[in-house]
């Protein structure tokens, strides 16, 4: 059993790629169920085998703690860890190859929370990784993308797990806008040049410091668009997880 965090800013599209993936595993006879670890989610794209809310209401923490959604999707947070043990009983219970958790929409509450790493490690830290999905409409610019980039390269730093980045929703994109993307994390130096066309901007001082940053931790490399809408881009996360897990063998297939 194999653990896929699907992991992104509000928006980015995971809960939908997590029910259009789920999908291309069924039609590719690879056994996957799917967990839903946000307690905040008023419904879903797909039917979740495992829901935390079966345990967690946000609506009753906001009653218990008199706290407002915010607050409440932050005690909830931490009440997931404390009631792990619940669901790896209900895990545990299951034969599959993979799992695909699909985790709270506000990012910071998932990837820098202690509790977020109490829960990777029950889940197992050895038998996981991250599929990190940059949402389009931030990274239309030069520093919007460093951003995603930024949050990306803090998510792995926290949660030490391999991990494929995507970026999501490429049919809502251009072809030459999802090139210039995806040409951006590949080749830096396009990104560091197009950075210099927009010195008029006061952000762009701030931008190129982080991009440096970025650069020396060897962030860039590769980036994959996904379009669930599309279908577009499931091979490759299959292929990421089979290098990440089984060193690039294909699994066994049902």
């Amino acid at each position: 059993m194999r653990n896929i965090y699907f992991v992104g800013t509000a928006g980015s599209g995971k809960s939908t790629l997590v029910k259009t993936f789920k999908q291309w595993l069924d039609d590719n006879g690879i056994d996957a169920i799917t967990l839903n670890l946000d307690p905040g989610a008023d419904r879903l794209a797909y039917s979740a085998d495992i829901d935390i809310r079966e345990w967690i209401s946000l609506g009753e923490v906001m009653e218990e703690y008199s706290l407002g959604p915010n607050g409440a999707q932050v005690v909830a947070a931490d009440l997931m860890a404390m009631n792990i043990h619940k669901l790896t009983a209900v895990l545990n219970e299951y034969r599959t190859k993979y799992v695909l958790i699909d985790t709270p929409g506000q990012l910071e509450l998932f990837a820098f929370r202690e509790s977020s790493n109490m829960i990777v490690n029950a889940l197992g830290s050895d038998k996981s990784m991250i599929a990190y999905l940059s949402d389009p409409m931030l990274c239309r610019r030069p520093n919007g993308f460093v951003s995603s980039m930024m949050l990306s390269a803090l998510v792995q730093f926290r949660l030490q797990l391999p991990m494929i980045n995507l970026l999501s929703k490429i049919d809502t994109l251009s072809e030459e806008e999802s090139e210039r993307m995806m040409n951006w994390f590949e080749n830096p130096d396009t990104l560091y040049g197009d950075f210099l066309d927009e010195d008029s901007n006061p952000q762009t001082v701030v931008g190129l410091e982080l991009f440096k940053a970025l650069e020396s931790t060897g962030v860039f490399g590769e980036i994959r668009g996904v379009s669930s809408e599309e279908e577009t881009g499931l091979e490759e996360i299959y292929s990421s997880a089979q290098l990440a897990f089984f060193g690039g063998e294909d699994a066994e297939r049902d």
